[in-house]
């Protein structure tokens, strides 16, 4: 899709990259990560209104050091290289980088030198900002001025005498940079032009447009989840194109308490009579018996879900175009400077259905951040307990109950994961947490209920905070509240003696158990 105004971010394997994306989002305006090697002809395609180069790991001088082609210099577009990209300002327009005896990392005093340039209007001298590198600047290019300086850093922000190319030593995007967000809301508004369109209601207006030109009369098929992402993928896809969508829902029997009543209410709102829904639990739970492997489980999963998706599909005739919710981080985890993740989940998304049905894809969401699918899902009027819902797993309860799965051990998963979201929700702390949910453990242990010993199933709990789930911390919930979920799971869940509280964060650990 294009855009009246956007913001080109070249990647050079910095940490925070995708956070540099986002803050120019949250200042109102589209920005795009590529890989720091895109062409020159690509980049003129795009036609932005700035770009920004991130920091990276390398360094100028090495031999193995990414690079850009200067002309991307000339093309009469505003830059601003951070951290790695200043030192590639530097290198490119005849600088010297050298590495710094020490490693600046950490808070910095930053003190302006001038207060002529627009960069820095309404920035005060001295500000915190965060340093994060082990190289430094022994000589300024000679086309360029100094505009402010650190202890350490004697070119803590440079400029060029005549254009609009600016290097920071720093990293204004992370949260540690006290008026990091003033110097990139300077950058985009006052340096590049910029308006602010960058608006869910812009994008919605958009994203119906150009679905409405590229499908024009094709039936369209969407697997429905009842999660955030294919909701609102479907229903932005119902408001473009109306009775062209067909919305399948597939209920494989490892879905939580009361999903799928939930997911038929919101479709028989939005998607009038052409909704599917097929019953298809036995059919999943037959294959899954005595399977305990959790990448076995994944597959047939995966496979299953394909042949019902495929035999639904097929009872609506000719249709062209298959709706699927990717969102951007998949999309720059495939773009990479470090290429694609080594090992990507089996369940991510709907697999292989695209290859198999020979339908043409259609990802109305791949250019959004999971905060700003929310956004949108309200921009369409989806309800809050949809838009705000914790992510769930492709596999479903499958991935939860550790070992062989039996609709005792669902049960058990189920009534323990509606206890503790309930005493989330009362404590008013569900929105404080990306995602929590029970895991029913394979091991049994000793208890006493009454006046007899008991051996029966241990329940994890786990609750973490993320912005996106690339990394995550353990959600620090109160004692309380733990308690009293403890407590009621033990006295309400038959079969379960024993409750406990998973304190990883990720990494080293995933979020999900399997």
């Amino acid at each position: 899709m294009m855009h009246d105004e956007s913001i080109l971010v070249l990647d050079f394997g910095s940490q925070y990259t995708q956070l540099i994306a986002r803050r120019i989002r949250e200042l109102g305006v589209y920005s795009e990560i590529k890989p720091f090697n895109i062409p020159i002809d690509d980049i003129r395609l795009i036609s932005p209104a700035g770009i920004i180069l991130s920091g990276g790991p390398s360094s100028v001088y090495q031999s193995e050091a990414p690079l850009i082609d200067k002309e991307i210099m000339e093309l009469d577009v505003p830059i601003l290289g951070i951290c790695y990209g200043l030192q590639l300002i530097t290198h490119l327009f005849g600088g010297q980088v050298i590495g710094a005896d020490h490693r600046e990392y950490g808070h910095a005093d930053l003190y302006i030198e001038t207060t002529q340039d627009p960069l820095l209007n309404a920035i005060d001298s001295p500000t915190h900002v965060w340093m994060s590198h082990g190289d430094k600047i022994a000589r300024k290019p000679p086309d360029f001025r100094t505009l402010a300086h650190t202890r350490n850093s004697p070119h803590g922000i440079i400029r060029h005498q005549s254009k609009p190319i600016f290097g920071l030593q720093f990293h204004p995007e992370v949260a540690h940079t006290k008026q990091g967000h003033i110097i990139l809301k300077n950058f985009l508004y006052e340096v590049c032009g910029c308006k602010g369109s960058w608006t869910p209601h812009s994008f919605v207006e958009h994203s119906i447009s150009s679905l409405r030109e590229k499908i024009g009369n094709e039936k369209v098929i969407c697997a429905l989840s009842g999660g955030v992402d294919s909701s609102v993928a479907a229903v932005l896809l119902s408001r473009a194109i109306g009775r062209q969508l067909i919305p399948i829902f597939i209920d494989n029997g490892l879905l939580r308490t009361n999903e799928a009543e939930e997911v038929q209410s919101m479709a028989a709102k939005h998607f009038s009579t052409n909704f599917r829904f097929v019953d298809a639990r036995e059919r999943f739970l037959r294959r899954l018996q005595h399977v305990t492997d959790p990448e076995k489980k994944r597959k047939i999963i995966g496979e299953e879900f394909i042949r019902v998706f495929e035999d639904a599909a097929s009872r609506e005739g000719e249709v062209r175009y298959l709706v699927q919710g990717t969102l951007y981080p998949d999309v720059i985890e495939s773009i990479s400077t470090k290429g694609p993740s080594a090992v990507i989940k089996s369940h991510h998304n709907v697999g292989g259905l695209p290859q198999t049905m020979k339908l043409t894809l259609i990802e109305p969401l791949r250019e959004l951040f999971k905060d700003e699918v929310r956004r949108v899902g309200s921009e369409l009027g989806l309800p809050d307990h949809i838009i705000g819902r914790h992510p769930f797993p492709g596999p479903g309860l499958a991935v939860r109950t550790l070992g062989d799965i039996t609709e005792q051990k669902l049960t058990i998963l189920r009534q323990s994961d509606v206890i503790f979201i309930e005493e989330l929700r009362a404590a008013d702390l569900y929105n404080d947490v990306w995602q929590a949910f029970t895991v029913l453990l394979p091991v049994q242990t000793v208890g006493v209920m009454g006046d007899e010993r008991t051996y029966e199933n241990a329940i994890a709990l786990r609750a973490v905070t993320s912005q996106d789930a690339m990394t995550a911390d353990w959600a620090q919930l109160p004692y309380d509240l733990l308690k009293k979920v403890s407590n009621r799971i033990i006295n309400e869940v038959k079969g379960v003696n024993r409750v406990v509280y998973d304190i990883s964060s990720k990494p080293p650990s995933t979020i999900e158990w399997e």
